[in-house]
């Protein structure tokens, strides 16, 4: 449920509401809405019945929200959220781009790839340090070693870090190094990590489960939220169908859904999603008109030599000639005035 207030209540209208809230064993949290303030209520809304919300002075009306998920609603809170990150703003209508490679193999081989998304207009070198694979004799990643080569890359470069974190006792760990917390697909309902990064102080991209719907996907980014989080970037990476072709079916339209159902900004990975190099580009490009907030890629010196992605990462004429399109929408879209989504 959530409260909205009228746009001339007071400060004493909306403390009253929170009280009556709290005194029936809820939560309550104030968002700004584009007009007014609005009290979100969590909790079994039934203890409310005998409470007159409505009739409280400062009160414009009650609204029961249908979603399992409350916290990342967009029903909740209907003003998109932005995030900042080191300066860069997340979900502000400028796409962002994360870029490295798939794993940190080398300190050579990092900051080479850090000083070339830098030069491409990247704002943060993407890594992994802890490498979940399927197979237990694939390269599984340089650990805390790894993370301090992309503390290093970010001191050199100014590129904010993001890595992804695979087990609960790892979370402080990468949190000391990492700007943004990973999730990664496999991961996406492993509700012990969701809630360790939700309650670890900095900002968590979640990616999507390898065949979960948007309403699961959703409710995993609640258990975020529900410790005390509201920084959540999701991440469409493409799901498993019964296509070959592509390494995952890279879903365009969940970015259209998520932007509809959810106020949390959302970055796609082409990488994942397709499996093949020559694929990110238009894929690319056609999230970011769908009104994907970003991209998140694969870039390596020499993909034919990567311990991990090869197929899927970009050579650096790539990532440039990448960057350069992207660039040249985000421009358009802004100057045009083009909005993907109609909101109401």
């Amino acid at each position: 449920m959530i409260v909205i207030m009228n746009s001339d209540a007071t400060q004493a209208d909306i403390e009253g509401v929170i009280r009556a809230i709290k005194e029936k064993g809820l939560e309550a949290k104030v968002m700004e809405g584009a007009r007014q303030k609005i009290v979100g209520v969590i909790g079994d809304k039934t203890k409310l019945a005998a409470t007159p919300l409505d009739a409280m002075h400062g009160v414009e009306t009650t609204v029961s929200i249908s979603k399992s998920y409350k916290l990342a609603s967009r029903e909740f809170h209907p003003v998109p959220t932005v995030i900042d990150i080191r300066g860069v703003k997340i979900g502000d209508g400028t796409p962002v781009v994360m870029a490295g490679p798939c794993a940190v193999e080398s300190r050579e081989q990092l900051m080479e790839t850090a000083e070339l998304v830098k030069a491409g207009g990247a704002q943060f070198i993407r890594g992994g340090a802890y490498k979940p694979r399927t197979s237990p004799y694939a390269f599984q990643g340089l650990e805390e070693e790894g993370l301090k080569y992309l503390a290093e890359a970010r001191e050199k470069t100014g590129l904010a870090v993001v890595t992804e974190v695979t087990v609960v006792e790892a979370v402080d760990r990468v949190a000391a190094y990492a700007d943004i917390l990973q999730i990664g697909a496999r991961n996406m309902q492993n509700f012990g990590l969701l809630k360790a990064v939700g309650r670890a102080g900095k900002p968590v991209m979640l990616k999507r489960g390898l065949a979960a719907t948007i309403d699961e996907w959703l409710n995993a980014a609640e258990y975020i939220m529900n410790e005390g989080n509201p920084n959540v970037i999701l991440c469409e990476r493409g799901i498993r169908t019964y296509e070959t072709y592509t390494r995952n079916t890279f879903d365009i339209s969940a970015i259209a859904a998520v932007k509809h159902l959810s106020h949390l900004p959302i970055i796609a990975d082409p990488s994942h999603g397709t499996g093949k190099w020559r694929m990110i580009k238009p894929m690319s490009l056609a999230a970011i008109a769908a009104g994907a907030d970003g991209l998140i890629i694969e870039v390596h010196p020499n993909p034919a030599r990567a311990l991990s992605d090869g197929p899927q990462s970009l050579t650096p004429e790539n990532y440039h000639d990448l960057m350069t399109s992207v660039q040249k929408l985000g421009r358009f879209m802004r100057d045009e005035a083009i909005e993907p989504m109609v909101m109401e």
